[in-house]
């Protein structure tokens, strides 16, 4: 990049949303945006798979800037899907041994389903099922991102369960364990403890959390980069489906609340209706999301970590970045590209 479009780079904080083998949609839009080298990124928080992309988007920028960002984001991905693939047979395999040793006992293998569903997570080592573990700290050296106080500004949010409270994990803060208690769903695995305290998915109490990109970066920009679109879905007509929506709920719940703050209080500076004093600020909001009439991003599709289903989340990712720049990169810094009144209001 020459001197004079480092010069014209415009900075923006970076919201990434969770959504486990979705988060390779934002994956692509990262890598994306770190190719045009338009867009700087001061601070990113994330929640879930978008913990995991924002300690590898930060500790691949401190190594290399951007081409050592998307490098190990590449890395880790192609190496996240390589173990799924040779998870997937075992615990298959395993679960089909349960079920039928269910048929023969209850003759009710629907009822058992839910019942593994729920029991799995605490009959089993949560270390050896999940993948993940040994994957981030083959790619992050977690020592040195949070001993790289210049860099990248991170936060990731994991959910307090005895206190019901949002935990956020600043880059000082940020291990392993943090980014593993920001993604843990429930019901996959086992609560993560960091410091006598237990924590399950971030998502909970933010997906993501915003706020501390308001309050500790200097860019009025903020980039929320979402998993799940932002269009009306039919009513579930069976339990699957009830199910998946309640998880869709709960998960977006706290977005909902937060962006519509975020207006309430944007549209009182714009109105000179608050002192400068008091230490409020105009935000804008830029929106990259994926279309809503995608069936790739429906909640069943989430744990498909197979190549080829990622290699694709990323491809939609660096297109709707693209599209993005293409059309609202003028307006960074500016104005927000994006009515939070339309989806979120």
């Amino acid at each position: 990049m020459s001197g004079e479009e480092r010069a014209t780079r415009k900075n923006v904080a970076v919201a990434l949303q969770g959504g486990a083998a979705h988060g390779a949609f934002s994956w692509g839009v990262l890598d994306r945006l770190l190719e045009d080298g338009r867009i700087g990124i001061e601070g990113v928080s994330g929640t879930s798979s978008g913990a995991i992309n924002a300690a590898l988007l930060a500790y691949g920028s401190d190594r290399s800037g951007p081409s050592g960002a998307r490098s190990v984001m590449d890395r880790f991905w192609r190496r996240i899907s390589e173990e799924s693939e040779k998870r997937r047979w075992t615990a298959h395999m395993l679960l089909r041994l349960m079920r039928l040793r269910a048929v023969r006992i209850s003759r009710k293998p629907a009822f058992f389903d839910v019942m593994s569903r729920i029991l799995l997570p605490y009959r089993f080592d949560p270390e050896t099922m999940n993948p993940m573990r040994e994957v981030l700290a083959e790619h992050v050296d977690f020592e040195a991102l949070r001993a790289a106080s210049d860099g990248i500004k991170l936060f990731l949010n994991a959910t307090n369960i005895a206190t019901v409270k949002n935990r956020v994990f600043a880059r000082d803060e940020v291990s392993l364990d943090a980014v593993l208690a920001s993604s843990c769903l429930p019901f996959l695995f086992d609560a993560v403890e960091i410091d006598g305290e237990r924590y399950w998915d971030g998502g909970y109490m933010g997906n993501p959390t915003i706020y501390p990109l308001i309050y500790e970066c200097e860019t009025p920009d903020i980039v929320l980069i979402l998993t799940a679109p932002l269009t009306k879905r039919p009513v579930p007509q069976n339990s699957a489906e009830i199910l998946a929506r309640i998880s869709e709920v709960s998960f977006t719940s706290t977005l909902m609340r937060e962006m519509r703050a975020i207006a309430f209080v944007t549209g009182l500076v714009e109105k000179g209706l608050v002192a400068k004093e008091a230490g409020l600020k105009k935000i804008n909001i830029h929106l990259i999301a994926p279309p809503g009439d995608d069936p790739d991003f429906e909640v069943e599709q989430r744990f498909n970590a197979s190549w080829p289903f990622v290699s694709a989340m990323r491809d939609r990712g660096r297109a709707a970045a693209g599209t993005w720049l293409e059309t609202c990169y003028d307006r960074v810094g500016r104005e927000s590209s994006f009515e939070i009144d339309d989806a979120f209001v």
